[in-house]
């Protein structure tokens, strides 16, 4: 029963993977259609990410009455449902309006199945489930420029998709009584005192994990956003070939995530924060040092992709062990929250910048969080040493 559960989390997190990428596929065609800029991308992206935030901060609540797995299969169909309206828009509001149920179904999903996996699987699973969630996001790309090549439009793309996670929510449905087994039989802490936020913030190492996991975000999501900007402007190396290198960064965290899981256990999460810091760093060293031998930057990226790998799988899983199981849901979820406020507005910050002063500060901006995770992430195992 255990292993079908496990098996039943992993297609969630492929579930939840698939989505993320769809729009960077499908928007160089649908904002044509639209006759909207080709910026406005990014405000169907803010109100996605405004969605996951409110959701993954009323996860606490939800989970404790209704159960991980309800929480989670009504939020795949809530996602199904928007990927599907998606696809039958015409226009741009619709999408706009659309991206609010989007959001809350992923931010939902995302902070029940990680604090779920905390409490009851081991470290190489925490690894391996966001490595599922890699290839989740791998393949949708696929799925649309399938789409978009055999002279279809984009529409189908999101309906394939769509579809794919109806059938996936059915999983989810069927699967409830295995949730609810676990429920019954005390492997859960969904029904001890529910924290409230000004609570929960308060528990000594709290910050400290937040601020660290939105450094990681920031880094992470700058990272790869940014890297192929980086190495065509400021290293005047061709288009194609910097594409295939920052592709090959997101490549080296998801293929990291795999290998990582089959040391975690015995390395421990605190030890693979750590290390995985250690060579972000020293990837970030590698792409900023002023060599004219491009390969040396270009192997940097790659170095940071697997510096990155297990760095969020081990905060999230390492958040019973330092707050206690009774109070994970409700900081997980404000993890997940603050990760989102990393990745969606630490990005455009860089861009400003980069406008504004030089692109050339990529590597610094990814040094400086890189140390604010350092000292963040280690002050918070002296505070939780003391505890």
């Amino acid at each position: 029963m255990v292993s079908l559960l496990l098996a039943i989390i992993y297609l969630a997190f492929i579930s939840l993977g698939l989505p993320d990428s769809l729009l960077g596929s499908a928007w160089p065609v649908m904002y044509e259609q639209f006759g909207v800029p080709l910026s406005y991308a990014g405000i169907i992206s803010m109100i996605i990410s405004g969605g996951t935030i409110i959701s993954s901060l009323m996860s606490d609540r939800l989970t404790r009455k209704f159960g991980a797995g309800l929480v989670t299969a009504v939020s795949t169909l809530l996602t199904a449902l928007a990927l599907f309206g998606f696809s039958l828009s015409r226009s741009y509001i619709p999408l706009c309006v659309l991206a609010v149920p989007y959001g809350l179904g992923a931010g939902a999903i995302d902070a029940a199945l990680n604090n779920y996996v905390a409490l009851h699987y081991a470290s190489r699973h925490m690894s391996w489930l966001h490595c599922f969630w890699g290839v989740g996001a791998a393949i949708s790309p696929y799925i649309m420029g399938y789409s978009l090549s055999k002279d279809l439009n984009w529409s189908l793309g999101y309906r394939i998709v769509s579809i794919i996670q109806i059938c996936f929510t059915a999983v989810l449905f069927i699967s409830l009584p295995l949730w609810r087994k676990n429920r019954e039989n005390g492997h859960t802490t969904e029904n001890s005192r529910r924290l409230t936020l000004k609570e929960a913030v308060s528990i000594k190492g709290v910050k400290l994990v937040l601020a660290a996991f939105f450094s990681y975000c920031a880094l992470e999501w700058t990272a790869c956003l940014w890297a192929s900007s980086y190495l065509v402007e400021y290293r005047q190396i061709d288009a194609n070939t910097a594409a295939r290198f920052a592709s090959l960064l997101f490549i080296g965290i998801t293929v990291g995530r795999f290998l990582c899981g089959f040391i975690a256990d015995k390395v421990g999460d605190k030890n693979l924060i750590r290390i995985g810091t250690a060579v972000t760093m020293f990837g970030i060293v590698l792409v900023a040092l002023p060599l004219k031998v491009d390969s040396i930057a270009l192997a940097g990226l790659i170095i940071i992709g697997f510096g990155c790998a297990p760095i969020y799988p081990s905060i999230i899983h390492s958040t019973p062990v330092n707050f206690g199981k009774e109070n994970s849901q409700a900081i997980v979820g404000i993890q997940m929250a603050s990760a989102y406020v990393g990745s969606t507005f630490m990005p455009p910050v860089f861009g400003m910048l980069a406008d504004n002063i030089s692109m050339g500060l990529y590597p610094f901006y990814l040094m400086f969080f890189g140390v604010l995770m350092v000292i963040m992430s280690e002050r918070l195992n002296k505070t939780v040493a003391k505890a």
